[in-house]
């Protein structure tokens, strides 16, 4: 196994460093693996009458919720993918708003949701445990912005622990426990 370095401010824009607060551990493969169990378990534990619910008008669901952060896992994923393998093209922002306009999460339970979640990471755990230093360590271009490999590995566990917390905090939905 090799030892993935936290990545610098100067690998991901500005914006996620509250993603990468919530990342205090040191392995991220171990961090990226917890995840999905303790995902299905925060699913399985939310009542079925908050699923949908909102707290205010214009709020996400928490299954809309949820569904965002498996948008977020596909274009963080994909993005460490290609950047990893040497791909030097400015990989695309993408508008979540639009994503959601255009989703039906409200019409899945948060069980299916979450299981999607744990496929979705597993692929993404698949192809990030094949990489090398190297790997790790290249950088590419993202929403028009740098972003390293290992960076978006954070990213990725950062940006679900932010969602589940605003759950946890606005819903009163008790946040999984993923390590940290």
């Amino acid at each position: 196994m090799i030892a993935i370095d936290r990545p610098g401010p100067d690998e991901y824009l500005p914006y996620y460093a509250g993603y990468m607060n919530l990342v205090p551990e040191t392995d991220i493969l171990g961090a990226l693996a917890a995840q999905p169990a303790a995902m299905i378990a925060w699913a399985a534990s939310v009542p079925a009458d908050m699923e949908a619910y909102r707290y205010a008008p214009g709020k996400w669901s928490p299954r809309q919720v949820l569904g965002h952060v498996n948008d977020g896992e596909r274009v963080f994923g994909y993005r460490a993918f290609a950047i990893g393998r040497g791909d030097t093209a400015s990989l695309p922002g993408y508008d979540e708003q639009e994503y959601m306009a255009h989703s039906r999460f409200d019409e899945r339970s948060l069980s299916d949701l979450a299981a999607e979640f744990a496929h979705l990471r597993g692929a993404n755990l698949l192809a990030l445990r094949t990489f090398v230093d190297a790997d790790w360590s290249r950088i590419g271009t993202a929403n028009g912005a740098p972003a390293s490999t290992r960076a978006l590995a954070w990213i990725m566990v950062g940006h679900a622990r932010n969602h589940l917390g605003v759950l946890a905090e606005r819903y009163g939905l008790a946040a999984p426990v993923t390590g940290g």
